[in-house]
């Protein structure tokens, strides 16, 4: 007997099937299939062969590949007695609730006293198909790992791309070749990341950023994630997402996992990107004001860092206000007697030497200037000098002489009394000023990975959003440490590195487009002299990489020439000109036929207007850059292209007269696509900015 459940939107169709009430498998997951078509006839097609060596029938690629049933690949499920003796449940049919668009089935083992259900959940709007996992049990068990629902891997590509990273060098796309056995990535930090983003992406052969067929995943979970992309010796693959091995430290009678993310494209990589973008900002994102326009950020941390100075900051505000910026951000050093990184995280008080008068000054003073405020937390840590922590040494996580972080060690969020005292307060701080943003940030690894710490993070700032429904929040640890769709479920922003060097966030911003739109993206103009990279940039380049995602400055605006101030005015306005469509907007990554060139444009919701950004980041190989193909246009209609970026004049090198450099032009999108812009000469560190509109 064969069971079949199909999801199915307007341009795709999943359909799972289950033998005998076992398990059911992704047994077709790829463009619509015509009204009318028989899923048994779907499923017999896609039957592999037995042949020698193997055993009578091939065990079922399920949702949860079970050990019991000699799947030769890893396992969806490992589970255990409270005392550690080992579980091989075999899971029969239940009950299955659901449509097209959304299914939940249920399976149990009733020896064991065992059961499993998964849920599907297709989107019609964005495309993207949300997976999600738990088990139940009659007694507490022991599990070191429960996968989302497994699906199995397209045979159609050689490789796969993930993702590594650093502190200050997030998102590095890294190809790995498929091989038979096991790429297996664990990330056991207790957060997110920096070192691997929990995504992946695998692409059909000769698929790029416009091209192609692809398939992509995403697991929604900020607590550290283990990744398994296994090929079988009988040549199926398969992909498992979960919360990282072990990380259930407690028996229970309940486990769930996070969503998994899933999409696929006939389009390129950018089909995928593109959903992810969309799903985030429309369905993951709650905004406290969807209709308000993304502010520009004024953050003072690489300004001032410890030194808080009532008259400096309000020098600061003004020539913020005078560039531009619509929010200013109070960073690290406003309570306890925090001086530098050694103490008072915990105690969270306004420190009376610094602000005698409390904080009302300060945000007097930047509302008059027509600003918002925000200001800094890092909830989650405490540092061993510090009030909290010698009343309550108990409350940190780990041994009293384990290893610190940046001085620091972590608070244990699955109390209840810690995640009372933090709610008590920032709640006392957001309650008693004008305070309309909160950057959250997280800057050291925990002792052990632990998935109650995530869960105490969630329930801990969804009381703080319950209880401040106006302020939005930020996703910041040591930059990029905590960028998943489970925390942004909870906040509005993220600040994608720490790093303000242009160039490096040229290419992390490129890289992180394959999951996030511009709306959460926070960008900052940082200052001349790079703090993270020593290098300096011309203020043309750094401030058009900011206008790339939510842009905001991070310098002392003191430091400024009179050349710089108007190139940052001017660029500024040109953002909030643009603000609004490009929030609405996709990103697109353009395939640069120049190795040198990173590109991408940002184009409409009514592809009516785009934005080009190509940024020519080392020596091109060539005497000239090679023309940039636009893609996304509709090829009957006509641009009419203009340049934004005004580079260095090079009149003894970039003699001629390209279109770029002398003016605007009009030209019809099957050319832009087809044989695309030619970019004029210029140096490394360049980036050449230019926008078109429909005629």
């Amino acid at each position: 007997m064969i069971q079949t459940w199909v999801l199915q939107d307007n341009g795709q169709t999943l359909l799972l099937a289950s033998h005998g009430g076992a398990l059911p498998e992704v047994a077709y997951w790829g463009p619509r299939l015509p009204d009318g078509t028989d899923p048994a006839v779907i499923v017999a097609a896609g039957a592999p062969d037995v042949t020698g060596g193997m055993l009578d029938e091939n065990p079922n690629l399920s949702i949860c590949p079970e050990a019991s049933s000699t799947f030769p690949g890893q396992p969806g499920l490992h589970v255990a007695e409270a005392d550690g003796a080992p579980l091989l449940p075999r899971f029969v049919f239940v009950a299955a609730e659901g449509d097209e668009q959304a299914l939940t089935l249920r399976y149990c083992d009733q020896d064991l006293g065992l059961t499993y259900e998964a849920d599907f959940a297709l989107d019609p709007q964005t495309s993207v198909v949300s997976a999600q996992s738990r088990l139940r049990a009659d007694r507490p068990r022991r599990l070191s790992w429960l996968s989302a629902p497994v699906f199995p891997a397209p045979q159609s590509g050689d490789e796969m791309i993930d993702f590594s990273g650093r502190w200050i060098g997030e998102f590095r796309s890294e190809r790995t070749p498929w091989t038979p056995g096991i790429r297996l990535r664990e990330n056991r930090t207790g957060r997110t990341g920096h070192e691997h983003f929990p995504g992946l992406i695998l692409p059909a052969r000769g698929t790029t950023n416009t091209r192609g067929e692809a398939v992509a995943f995403h697991y929604g979970w900020s607590g550290g994630h283990r990744m398994v992309a296994e090929e079988l010796s009988d040549g199926r693959r398969q992909v498992q997402f979960g919360h990282a091995s072990g990380t259930e430290v407690e028996p229970a009678t309940a486990f769930e996992t996070a969503t998994l993310y899933a999409v696929r494209s006939d389009i390129g990589l950018n089909g995928c990107a593109v959903a992810f973008q969309r799903h985030l900002r429309d369905r993951v994102v709650t905004w406290p004001d969807a209709n308000r326009p993304r502010p520009v950020h004024y953050n003072c941390w690489e300004a001032i860092y410890f030194d808080h100075d009532l008259d400096a900051l309000k020098s600061i505000a003004n020539r913020a206000a005078e560039l531009g910026a619509e929010r200013f951000v109070l960073d690290d050093g406003w309570f306890g007697k925090r001086d530098d990184d050694t103490s008072s995280l915990g105690d969270w008080d306004i420190d009376p030497r610094k602000y005698p008068d409390g904080l009302t000054p300060l945000i007097s003073h930047i509302q008059s200037l027509n600003m918002t405020f925000g200001i800094w937390f890092e909830p989650e840590m405490v540092n061993p000098d510090s009030d909290l922590y010698r009343a309550h040494p108990n409350w940190a996580l780990g041994a009293p002489d384990q290893v610190l972080g940046r001085n620091q060690m972590v608070l244990d969020l699955s109390r209840a009394e810690v995640r009372d005292y933090l709610f008590e307060k920032i709640d006392a701080v957001l309650g008693a000023y004008d305070i309309d943003y909160v950057k959250w940030d997280h800057n050291r690894v925990l002792p052990t990975p632990d998935a109650a710490q995530a869960r105490g993070y969630y329930d801990l700032i969804a009381r703080l959003r319950t209880a401040h429904p106006g302020v939005e929040f930020e996703s910041c640890a040591s930059g990029g440490g905590r960028i998943d769709f489970g925390a942004m479920a909870h906040c509005q922003r993220v600040w994608l590195s720490d790093s303000n060097d242009a160039m490096e966030r040229l290419r992390i911003q490129h890289d992180s487009a394959l999951f996030l739109p511009m709306a959460v993206t926070g960008s900052h103009v940082g200052p001349r002299h790079c703090h993270t990279s020593g290098r300096h940039l011309d203020m043309e380049t750094r401030a058009w990489v900011a206008a790339q995602r939510h842009m905001g400055f991070e310098m002392d605006p003191r430091e400024l020439d009179e050349a710089e101030t108007a190139t940052l005015r001017r660029i500024t306005s040109w953002w909030k000109e643009n603000r609004s469509w490009m929030a609405r907007g996709d990103i697109l990554r353009l395939d640069a036929d120049d190795l040198a060139v990173t590109g991408e444009m940002q184009i409409s919701e009514e592809g009516d207007r785009f934005v080009v950004f190509a940024g020519l980041t080392q020596s091109t190989r060539s005497v000239l850059p090679r023309p940039l193909r636009l893609t996304g246009l509709d090829a009957a209609s006509t641009y009419r292209l203009t340049p934004l970026s005004q580079s260095p004049v090079l009149d003894w090198q970039s003699r001629g007269a390209p279109l770029l450099s002398t003016g605007e032009a009009a030209l019809s999108g099957q050319y832009l696509m087809h044989q695309g812009v030619t970019l004029p000469w210029g140096y490394p560190q360049t980036l050449w900015v230019f926008e078109g509109q429909r005629t």
